[in-house]
């Protein structure tokens, strides 16, 4: 059976993976294995923001964070403990490698707190952890927990969007030494006075074009960039994630 490397709602993206898969090919032909794919920054760091790109652009970038192991050598092992199962994995993988795009993800050993106190601290999104004596089980689980790292930051609003019977989100940007920078959108959940401060002041302040450069988004509207806000969201590099716009600055 070929190589292949399969997303997480089953999409062959081998050919994007094709280096990683070239290491399976080498590192483990026989096994299925848990994961997942990431670009990491300067520091090492994984970096969301520019995991699309390297994708289309540069996949000698990618690195795939073994996890997990579910079969290997013909031997199912989806029952096994997750702690045997790593120990399996390890062997498998061998010594850290910078030379390989397939890495083995340590265990931490401490408590939650610390872990996640560790990866906010180091700008991280946050941590996924198991018990360690849970089975493999495909889909949600609640033996997989996911904590996320959050962050405040604020904002100038560049434009907005707001289809009928969806979400609305604003247009974000943050200020730098070259002007304005594009930062990502953040859901606007505002509530009473603030709502409507806000879609006054996106009726007020209207453009044709948007006041910095970015790609074009259908159904925008911009707005001259007067309209300060506070927005949370996720720690790490890159454009805003899971944002939420929490308040209007003066």
């Amino acid at each position: 059976m070929a190589e292949t490397a399969f997303t997480l709602n089953g999409h062959d993206w081998s050919s994007l993976y094709s280096p990683i898969v070239a290491a399976a090919c080498r590192v483990a032909p026989n096994a299925a294995i848990d994961g997942e794919i990431i670009v990491q920054d300067d520091q090492g760091r994984s970096d969301f923001g520019a995991l699309r790109e390297a994708i289309k652009a540069e996949p000698r970038r990618l690195v795939f964070v073994a996890f997990d192991v579910l079969y290997l050598d013909g031997e199912d092992l989806r029952e096994s403990r997750l702690v045997e199962r790593r120990a399996r994995l390890r062997d498998l993988i061998g010594d850290h490698d910078p030379g390989t795009p397939i890495q083995f993800s340590p265990t931490f050993e401490g408590t939650g707190k610390q872990l996640l106190d560790a990866a906010c601290g180091i700008e991280l999104e946050g941590i996924v952890s198991k018990r360690a004596s849970s089975r493999y089980r495909s889909g949600r689980q609640k033996s997989w927990l996911k904590v996320k790292c959050y962050d405040e930051g604020d904002y100038l609003v560049v434009g907005a969007e707001h289809e009928p019977g969806k979400p609305a989100f604003a247009l974000l940007a943050r200020e730098s030494s070259d002007g304005l920078e594009y930062a990502g959108s953040a859901f606007v959940t505002l509530g009473g006075d603030e709502r409507d401060r806000f879609w006054t002041a996106v009726d007020r302040h209207g453009r044709a074009k948007p006041a910095l450069q970015m790609d074009k988004r259908k159904g925008a509207r911009w707005v001259d960039p007067v309209l300060r806000v506070r927005a949370q969201h996720l720690k790490g590099s890159g454009k805003l994630r899971h944002a939420t716009i929490r308040e209007l600055l003066p």
